[in-house]
């Protein structure tokens, strides 16, 4: 985790106004400027990047690169880090559209535990992407 002085700017705080309002959901760089920009708000898309990455050191949102096709996305946790706490997650990838939805389930959660049981096998849930058609797809 990044140790240095944090500025508090105001671009710095709607970023986080605007990621806290869209918590448990991911976001691209290209979501938030194009947010921003609807909302004539100047704020600079290399700004963006550095604010997103400072906030990933920072422990406040995850950042996940699902492929080398897709942007990165960044998921607002806050203080919670509900990832660092334990909590498996698993991420499913819609394939036509590209959404990205967080899958939290029991039954998953047994099939890592059995991976490594059985097969010596670690699962890193957080990386791990499911991919086919979300219900808007199908």
């Amino acid at each position: 985790m990044n140790t240095r002085l944090k500025y508090k700017t105001k671009q710095r705080e709607i970023l986080i106004e605007y990621l806290e309002k869209f918590q448990g959901k991911h976001i691209t760089a290209s979501d938030v400027y194009e947010y921003f920009r609807s909302q004539g708000e100047s704020i600079g898309q290399s700004t963006i990047y550095r604010q997103l990455e400072s906030l990933v050191d920072e422990g406040i949102i995850n950042k996940y690169i699902i492929d080398g096709n897709s942007p990165a996305c960044f998921e607002y946790v806050g203080n919670d880090h509900h990832h660092d706490a334990g909590e498996v997650c698993y991420h499913c990838k819609c394939q036509k559209c590209g959404k990205l939805i967080h899958l939290n389930c029991d039954e998953l959660e047994e099939i890592q535990e059995h991976l490594f049981k059985d097969h010596r096998f670690k699962l890193d849930p957080i990386r791990t992407v499911f991919y086919g058609l979300c219900e808007n797809c199908i």
